[in-house]
């Protein structure tokens, strides 16, 4: 499996390693004797039983993760490998959508577009879906430099900038223009993307192996512009991404084509029907009224498959990098914007997705995505409880051994992690809990304004209907309908102390 580049200072994470392990010992010296004797209420409250069930769905996700790496993929990688040049496609293209990326990073992209295009071996036309006249001036001169051989073309698409989903329409319909092969496939790139050497070779010859897979999208690694806070949190981000992408492939069923990366075949790009359902995806939603998706085309892509009767796929082997510009200096305010728009795309397509039902989605699938409407208020739950129960009879040390619980299991979480193939740090058990509680308070936020959009880099939000009364309607009844289900939560926390 692909391993990031060890940039981390050795030193350093032995002593934050060190100095979280002497903060769990000191903390588990503050409790009173009792506090691990079975039957008393800070025993049972410090093993986390109410939250049993969701650490057993980690620990599903965990399993199918290691099978699907350690079983299924290595017996469909020689399956795919016995084929030969009989499973490679008859054309490749490697669209890339760029708007609003510095000069620096555009090139990267391209130059690492181009050469895995040289590298592949396949015909190849490389789509250029650009906004800005500086943008076509790099990939022209690039494309002279490198000087690519006869077999690779480049189509360069002018579109206006009015967002990334009609960027991805007019490179789709570009290429349904060439009349292209049934055999050929599309890699859909995003313009801070880079290519790792042999990524298209290890992933395209999968579409003749298994002919129900309309898309898959490959393991994912990053470098940040940002502070080191910043950098592990993504970093903890793409090795949580890696186990869940490997646990849904089992069953070909990965619930996300990230529009980072994500290779299609052809016959789907250039299908009206997928086209429309990527550039016009909207929600009719009983309260808010309908409105436009503004962010997510991953999550429209992945849903018009599923809908279409396709399935999904991962490839744990071939692997990308991005380049990741935080929309913030502060970690804070930069995580929050980026879970507000990650969550919000997820939430969106909850609904509908669940609409499909088992029949279409499988049991698991269709558990996992009604589990992520509960987990923001179990997320929540041991933490309110812990307060609650401390304000109750006085006594501080349902906190403490809480926060030893918190403390032992997500370091165990951590290690585990290093089984993705992904680096970890010291900082993962803190951002983990950090994901955990901020995430819930974001989720629980977004999911009453579902609505509301915006991108992070682009700074464009989805503009609000001109009607008043409903904009106001959707403000009020969103605050209402928030602060009566927080209520709700907090009865149950305050009878739950009570038992």
């Amino acid at each position: 499996m692909p391993r990031a580049p060890e940039d981390r200072p050795r030193g350093l994470d032995l002593a934050g390693w060190l100095m979280y392990a002497t903060a769990l010992v000191w903390i588990a010296l503050l409790l009173p004797a009792d506090a691990f004797q079975p039957g008393s209420a800070n025993y049972v409250l410090a093993i986390g039983a109410l939250g049993i069930w969701r650490y057993s769905l980690r620990a599903i996700h965990f399993v199918r993760g290691m099978l699907f790496l350690h079983r299924e993929y290595p017996r469909l990688r020689r399956e795919v490998e016995a084929l030969g040049d009989a499973a490679a496609p008859s054309h490749v293209y490697l669209m890339i959508t760029s708007f609003r990326i510095d000069a620096q990073t555009t090139a990267e992209v391209y130059r690492a577009t181009i050469s895995e295009g040289m590298r592949c071996g396949w015909p190849c036309t490389v789509v250029a879906s650009i906004v800005e006249m500086s943008d076509e001036r790099i990939v022209l001169e690039l494309w002279r430099r490198l000087a690519p051989p006869a077999h690779m073309r480049l189509k360069i698409v002018r579109i206006p900038g009015t967002g990334k989903r009609d960027g991805l329409a007019q490179g789709f319909r570009a290429i349904s223009r060439d009349m292209p092969d049934p055999d050929a496939v599309v890699a859909v790139i995003d313009g801070d993307t880079l290519l790792e050497p042999g990524v298209v070779s290890r992933t395209a010859p999968f579409f003749r192996l298994m002919p129900g897979v309309g898309g898959l999208t490959t393991n994912e690694f990053c470098k940040v512009e940002g502070s080191h806070v910043m950098s592990e949190w993504h970093k903890l981000r793409f090795a949580q991404r890696h186990l869940n992408m490997c646990s849904m492939a089992l069953t070909r069923r990965v619930l996300t084509l990230t529009g980072r990366m994500s290779l299609f075949r052809v016959g789907i790009v250039t299908d009206p029907c997928f086209i429309d359902d990527v550039q016009n995806d909207a929600l009719d939603h009983w309260r808010l009224g309908r409105f436009k998706f503004l962010t997510g085309d991953d999550k429209s892509s992945w849903f018009s498959l599923m809908r279409l009767g396709w399935d999904t796929w991962y490839v744990p082997d071939a692997a990308i990098s991005t380049v990741e510009h935080p929309p913030h200096r502060s970690f804070i305010k930069a995580s929050r914007q980026l879970m507000f728009r990650w969550y919000g795309n997820s939430l969106r397509q909850n609904g509908r997705a669940l609409a499909l039902g088992p029949s279409r989605l499988g049991w698991f699938t269709y558990y996992v995505l009604l589990d992520q409407r509960i987990l923001m208020w179990t997320g929540l739950l041991g933490l309110a409880l812990a307060i609650a129960a401390s304000i109750k009879f006085g006594s501080i040390m349902f906190l403490v051994s809480f926060a030893l619980w918190v403390g032992m299991t997500r370091l165990l979480m951590s290690w585990l992690l290093l089984l993705s193939g992904h680096p970890i740090g010291p900082a993962f058990p803190l951002l983990l809990y950090y994901n955990q509680i901020v995430g819930s308070i974001v989720k629980i936020h977004v999911s009453f304004r579902l609505d509301q959009q915006s991108w992070t880099r682009q700074k464009t939000r989805l503009a609000t209907s001109g009607d008043g009364f409903q904009t106001r309607f959707n403000w009020w009844s969103s605050h209402l309908l928030m602060f009566a289900a927080i209520s709700v939560f907090a009865a149950v926390v305050l009878s739950m102390v009570e038992l």
